[in-house]
């Protein structure tokens, strides 16, 4: 579960399990979030405690509501459609083999080859010139 940047550039992962809920890595990474205007996230993290906590940090949620969350909420469709940048970031990020595959199962290991993936495309490319 990574948070990116306006440009989809990773700026922080943070790995659960695979059967885990979206609100426990939402929860980790909360409190390491840089300061910014706008959260773009998908339906996983529609949650009241999770947009109260945004806007607590003076960040605005932009993030569809669930269909069993009841009541509609509202969000800024022109600007959710910029999400899929983070989407572009994950193809990316799984062009590596080893990480499409995990072929690390111990997760440290694998979280290397996602931070070793994502500095090598995401920054020394982009610091070359390429």
């Amino acid at each position: 579960m990574p948070s990116t940047d306006a440009e989809g550039r990773p700026i922080r992962f943070f790995m659960t399990a695979g059967q885990v809920s979206d609100y426990t890595g939402a929860a980790a990474l909360l409190g390491s979030l840089p300061k910014a205007e706008w959260l773009l996230a998908d339906r996983g993290y529609d949650a009241d405690w999770f947009r109260e906590a945004l806007k607590d940090k003076g960040i605005k949620p932009c993030i569809p509501g669930r269909q069993s969350h009841g009541k509609p909420v509202k969000h800024d469709k022109r600007r959710y459609k910029r999400r899929n940048r983070i989407e572009i970031m994950f193809g990316k990020l799984k062009d590596w083999r080893r990480v499409a595959t995990r072929y690390d199962r111990c997760p440290k290991v694998f979280l290397s080859a996602v931070a070793l993936a994502a500095t090598v495309m995401f920054r020394l490319r982009r610091e070359n010139g390429s």
